[in-house]
């Protein structure tokens, strides 16, 4: 079955910048377009072959249980969703959850050449009693090839053979830069009605304590008192971090946003994040978000918990873990080396 790709926008914006770093004595002014393509994530979603194969729904599509993998996944939601949307939902199947894959591909000579540098997903919810489509949130899932290079390729080049680890000053500069620049563009905005949230796993490295704030669907709030790498690397794109825990879960999720999380969307489109985002957690990170028991006053994830459950979706775990060295390096090779000068002295002069 084939791809399908509804929509496609393209988002042409100049972007100046002085060619003097390149050796040259002349200004240059380039344009720098990205397209946007739609597709429905359902039973039936065959990922395109550029598709960034770790994301969670590429990844779920492959193999002999791909479809089995991608109904059950969307059962998960939808079960999820009606649970903590129970308020006139008597039987708890009133909505419905659909998936849209928002991937964009970035041209820097516009010449037709492309790369895709962000895919994120769409959220919509069905109102099956009134009948209504109602948008939920775009962001959610977030994968990146240049965030692949960043942490598997550009960080350990930078700390081999050193006595202590250490971050790059410029470190997520590009990625963040890119990733303002389309969220702030107008065709943006005239596509997306709200800025994105995107919904993260805690980390197995830090440490979380409840705060006392309880959010009626987002659930219990947590904190930790360390700025973590994945933090400061959001930060670049200009999101901040707030991590709760919504009811009938057993570990916080991490939601990095622009704004005021709690404020600028409503119930529903919250809960169509945390139905979406807390199912593939449960599916690729077990041992956090489907352990047995849930997270206490003080909470610290651990990869290595045993007392977790499993759900009914197979897929290559060891397979996953280990493409981000080799997309990252697909990156450098397709993408850095090759725009290295323009991409640097744009990132360098871009200001929003």
């Amino acid at each position: 079955m084939s791809e399908q790709t509804s929509n496609f926008y393209e988002i042409k914006k100049p972007i100046q910048f002085s060619s003097q770093n390149l050796g040259c004595n002349i200004a240059m002014s380039r344009d720098f377009t990205f397209t946007i393509k739609r597709s429905l994530f359902d039973e039936d979603y065959n990922p395109s072959e550029n598709t960034r194969i770790t994301t969670n729904f590429a990844n779920l599509a492959r193999g002999k249980n791909r479809q089995e993998n991608l109904r059950n996944t969307l059962v998960m939601i939808d079960n999820r969703f009606n649970t903590l949307a129970h308020w006139d939902n008597p039987k708890g199947d009133r909505y419905s959850v659909e998936l849209e894959i928002i991937s964009v591909e970035m041209s820097v000579e516009g010449n037709g050449n492309t790369f895709p540098v962000i895919e994120i997903l769409k959220t919509n919810i069905i109102d099956k009693k009134t009948h209504q489509r109602i948008e939920g949130i775009v962001g959610n899932n977030f994968s990146s090839y240049v965030r692949d290079y960043d942490f598997s390729v550009l960080l350990l080049e930078h700390n081999k053979n050193q006595p202590g680890f250490s971050i790059p000053d410029d470190f997520g500069d590009l990625h963040g830069n890119i990733f303002k620049y389309f969220v702030n563009s107008t065709e943006y905005k005239q596509n997306f009605k709200k800025s994105p949230v995107i919904c993260l796993s805690v980390s197995s490295k830090d440490t979380y304590q409840r705060t006392g704030n309880q959010h009626p669907v987002l659930g219990i709030e947590y904190q930790q008192n360390d700025s973590s790498l994945t933090e400061k690397y959001f930060e670049k794109m200009g999101l901040q971090v707030r991590y709760f825990m919504p009811k009938n879960s057993v570990a916080p999720l991490a939601f990095y946003f622009s704004g005021d999380l709690l404020s600028d969307y409503t119930d529903i489109e919250l809960i169509s994040t945390i139905s979406t985002m807390e199912t593939f957690q449960k599916i690729y990170r077990p041992e956090i978000y489907n352990a047995n028991s849930a997270a206490g006053q003080y909470y610290q994830p651990s990869l290595n918990q045993q007392d977790h459950s499993l759900t009914k979706i197979v897929y290559d775990r060891e397979e996953r873990s280990q493409l981000a060295i080799e997309q990252g390096k697909f990156t450098e090779e397709h993408f850095i080396k090759p725009y290295k000068n323009i991409l640097e002295q744009w990132s360098a002069h871009y200001a929003l």
